[in-house]
């Protein structure tokens, strides 16, 4: 698979540029390898899709947003193929016409007023199904992994017996005879600044530019009914809390077998009984007695890979952070992988027998044990403070 474009290199535009800029340059691009212009162009077909995709992510704030932060990684896209993931790689042309129709206002008559002509419907309006958002808590393993779910949704879906046409049949499937199929009605008004022409859907057909004779016995001529269906999507590695993931085209169907709404899933990541999340790394805080502090030892510590073993070296202070690299979290744009820090903390009994209590009276007496911090210490521990305030 080809490598990704930058969105705003993709509309040719800067990224601090308005959301009017936005708009005038997906117009421009969309307008150049519009269909209509390029018959059986199937490069310039793939360059409109392209500009779609930009446009869709780049007028959206939150989308923006996240895209800015995130890079690709952060869309849908970057979790592949799976349920509809990867921009409008699942969408038709008239999917995307449904859409942004609207930029145009119909300036361009029949051939690119509201991409009437290329999707076919004769201006009729194409009806979009609702989107259907979801919660997805996660471990952290699964997010450092990344993981396929597979959910069961109560949706409204495709009639199964009509096909999603609401009809019997297609025979019972007429041109509406108000609005002639186009699916608006024009009319002209008088007012003090003289005639005026306005559009709206037609009453007779919703909008839809057709009308059923012989509706469907199982979906009253909805085209749709309630059912439960079971959605599967890959979750990339490196998701974060509060991350919202779009899978296209598995919300709500919609009636008269239009463009179906979107799954957005909502992340949130479960809380670790032993590592602490900090961006990209983990930290773990591990307890050490004082005599293996003082003569060193060996440990091993879970990490999100399994367990690991550390070397504490003779001597190593309580407060003391050690790092392993490259068993973090990894990062969602690909820069790599955190580190596990591993936060050195003294365990002191909270009672001692006689005998114990004569030996740590002498070895306070020795005066080995009174705190003696280096300068290198002390500029250790201020740097940590600032790390973690």
């Amino acid at each position: 698979m080809a490598e990704k474009r930058d969105y705003y290199e993709v509309l040719g535009v800067s990224r601090d540029a308005s959301a009017e800029d936005i708009k005038k340059a997906y117009r421009k691009m969309a307008l150049k390898y519009h269909p209509d212009r390029n018959p059986g162009d199937a490069a310039a077909e793939e360059k409109f899709k392209e500009a779609a995709e930009a446009y869709d992510v780049l007028s959206n704030p939150d989308k923006k947003a996240r895209y800015d932060q995130f890079g690709h990684a952060g869309m849908s896209g970057a979790a592949g193929g799976a349920g509809g993931y990867e921009g409008f790689g699942g969408f038709s042309m008239e999917d995307i016409f449904s859409r942004f129709g609207d930029i145009f206002g119909g300036s361009f008559g029949g051939g690119f007023g509201g991409f009437g002509s290329s999707s076919g419907r004769g201006g009729a309006r194409v009806q979009k199904g609702s989107n259907i958002r979801i919660r997805v808590k996660l471990s952290l393993s699964e997010i450092v992994n990344g993981v396929t779910k597979t959910v069961k949704i109560k949706k409204a879906v495709k009639c199964p017996q009509c096909g999603g046409r609401g009809a019997e049949s297609e025979a019972d499937i007429h041109v509406c005879e108000t609005c002639h199929g186009t699916g608006m009605v024009t009319r002209i008004v008088q007012s003090f600044m003289g005639r005026m022409q306005t559009s709206s859907p037609c009453p007779a057909c919703g909008g839809e530019g057709k009308v059923i004779a012989k509706p469907c016995s199982r979906c009253h001529g909805a085209g749709v009914i309630e059912d439960t269906e079971e959605v599967s999507f890959k979750i990339p590695a490196g998701v974060v809390s509060g991350m919202q993931l779009t899978v296209h085209g598995k919300g709500n169907a919609a009636r008269g077998n239009g463009v179906n709404g979107d799954l957005l899933v909502l992340i949130e990541e479960e809380e670790d009984g032993e590592l602490q999340r900090d961006g990209n790394d983990l930290i773990y805080t591990l307890f050490v007695s004082m005599p293996d502090l003082v003569l060193g030892t060996s440990a091993e510590i879970p990490s999100a890979d399994g367990k690991v073993r550390i070397r504490i070296e003779p001597g190593t202070q309580s407060g003391t952070f050690l790092r392993v690299r490259g068993k973090g979290v990894p990062d969602i744009n690909g820069y790599g992988r955190g580190d596990l820090l591993v936060y050195i903390q003294v365990w002191t009994p909270k009672k001692v027998d006689r005998e114990e209590k004569e030996m740590f009276e002498k070895m306070k007496a020795s005066g080995n044990f009174d705190p003696k911090p280096t300068k290198k210490d002390r500029n250790f521990f201020d740097r940590m403070k600032k790390m973690f305030s």
